[in-house]
């Protein structure tokens, strides 16, 4: 292996270390501020689907206008 592609991996194994931080943290957050009665997880999950639901048509919005303007 190619020090190169040791490099490489080393960079990723780090991403996913800090991806896994990132995550904990947030996941921490949500579940204080459900304990503390900031809102409910069925309304954190409502949140979540609607702001995915947003993306998509965002997305899927943006690629409509790419496509008229090629």
């Amino acid at each position: 292996m190619q020090a190169n592609s040791i490099n490489v991996i080393g960079q990723i194994a780090d991403l996913k270390d800090t991806d896994y931080k990132n995550t904990l943290a947030i996941s921490t957050l949500i579940e204080l501020l459900i304990e503390k009665n900031f809102f409910s997880r069925e309304e954190f999950a409502h949140k979540a689907l609607e702001l995915e639901n947003a993306t998509v048509r965002e997305i899927s919005s943006l690629r409509r206008v790419q496509k008229l303007t090629v």
